[in-house]
């Protein structure tokens, strides 16, 4: 009869104990891991969008505001680059009016670019375009204009900070004790921002929840003026100097 070894498995008289091939350790016993408990889990910031609408026709400048040149780069690329450069999840970029060229002449800059058909029914069109190609793990949107290059990314991250913060649904930056872009709404807003109409934008919901509006100072100035005329432009060329610095600041 063959006798037991010490691990109970039968071997015969003479016989040698299993080697491990030379080079090789037996492998090690493998215990496993007990997953963290859930009180040692670092909790997940709120997903926040970037949403950037430019697909006007630009109807009062005459040419497209998104393409004027601003210290050697598009108006529209600067605005690009400031989201990219803040703390946004996601940039999505609505164009409409002559977007191959606009889309073009911008680059890619880490943006999701959606074409809304119906700009010329007003700026809500192009918000409701934006908002239906968001993540849908969107906690919230700052929403932000493609002529307005001044707003850097600090201004951008004060927004999300206070509404990490607990700030309430709607949170807008004050320049100088004064109102401004852009402006992050919270997910909850999102249908009454889809049933915006016309040109006016989501000023309209602002004005109706002011209330629950959460002003974050950034900064003393004037806030960012739009692009509309020749004479805006003429007036951001004169301050982009200054504005410059303040954005590296």
């Amino acid at each position: 009869m063959p006798s037991r070894g010490e691990r109970g498995k039968p071997t015969h008289p003479g016989s040698r104990p299993a080697e491990a091939p030379v080079g090789m350790e037996p492998s090690p016993t493998v215990v496993p891991c007990r997953p963290p408990s859930s009180d040692s889990r670092q909790p997940v910031p709120p997903f926040v969008s970037g949403l950037i609408l430019a697909a006007g026709r630009s109807s009062r400048l005459g040419r497209p505001k998104q393409l004027l040149p601003l210290a050697g780069r598009p108006i529209l690329a600067h605005v690009l680059d400031n989201a990219a450069a803040a703390g946004l999840a996601e940039v999505v970029l609505v164009l409409g009016h002559d977007a191959v060229r606009i889309g073009a002449a911008v680059g890619d800059r880490g943006q999701r670019v959606v074409v809304n058909p119906d700009f010329a029914d007003g700026q809500s069109t192009s918000l409701r375009a934006g908002l239906a190609a968001l993540d849908p793990a969107a906690a919230a949107v700052v929403v932000l204009l493609g002529d307005q290059p001044q707003v850097g990314p600090a201004v951008v991250d004060a927004l999300i900070d206070a509404f990490r913060a607990g700030g309430g649904p709607i949170v807008v930056p004050c320049y100088g004790g004064r109102r401004g872009n852009p402006i992050l709404f919270a997910r909850g807003l999102f249908p009454e921002l889809a049933r915006v109409v016309g040109d006016e934008g989501a000023r309209g919901v602002v004005r109706a929840r002011a209330p629950e509006v959460v002003k974050v100072p950034v900064g003393g100035g004037p806030p960012p003026a739009d692009v509309d005329t020749e004479e805006d432009y003429a007036a951001l060329l004169a301050a982009w100097p200054r504005a410059r610095l303040a954005l590296l600041d």
